[in-house]
């Protein structure tokens, strides 16, 4: 070992700098604080995973829920068609309902003109006939006992007719 060859005091700088390393504790403070660091970034990880976990989590119940709101919309969907079927249905009832009544007092008001024309072609027959029985009957009883056999028998016929 030469003193004066400049290697050998940089073996002895280093040999002191590493035994004042070690007196100082470095490496044991180097380990507590890589230990220090190790342990904050397990912390982390185990801190990303529950937040993953979570993120799963709440993306499995919205997922949930939006099938959920999805049959609700379904079923809301299918109720209104539903409604809409019977509401078609019950206008065409009431429709029906309206057309049979209209053609019943269609029918009965046929009926009435029928009934209000046979009158009248009644009374106009029954005018025509006392007319007619008049006229021969005045020709066939001229005098005052003709005239009065004529009115009786217009009174008897008008009241049987009428």
């Amino acid at each position: 070992m030469n003193f004066a060859e400049p290697e050998t005091w940089v073996a002895v700088a280093f040999v002191m700098f590493v035994a004042l390393l070690i007196y100082l504790k470095v490496p044991a403070k180097l380990a507590v604080m890589l230990d220090e660091r190790s342990a904050k970034i397990a912390k982390e990880l185990d801190e990303a995973r529950k937040l993953r976990r979570e993120a799963q989590d709440l993306l499995a119940d919205y997922q949930k829920k939006r099938m959920e709101a999805e049959k609700t919309a379904a079923d809301i969907i299918e109720q209104a068609k539903r409604e809409a079927e019977a509401y078609v249905n019950e206008s065409r009832a009431k429709l029906s309902e309206t057309l049979e009544r209209r053609t019943r007092q269609a029918e009965q008001k046929i009926a009435q003109a029928e009934t209000a024309a046979i009158k009248e072609v009644r009374a106009t027959a029954t005018d025509v006939a006392i007319a007619a029985a008049t006229q021969l009957v005045g020709e066939a009883m001229k005098g005052a006992k003709g005239s009065g056999l004529i009115d009786e028998s217009i009174t008897a016929v008008k009241n049987q007719l009428n």
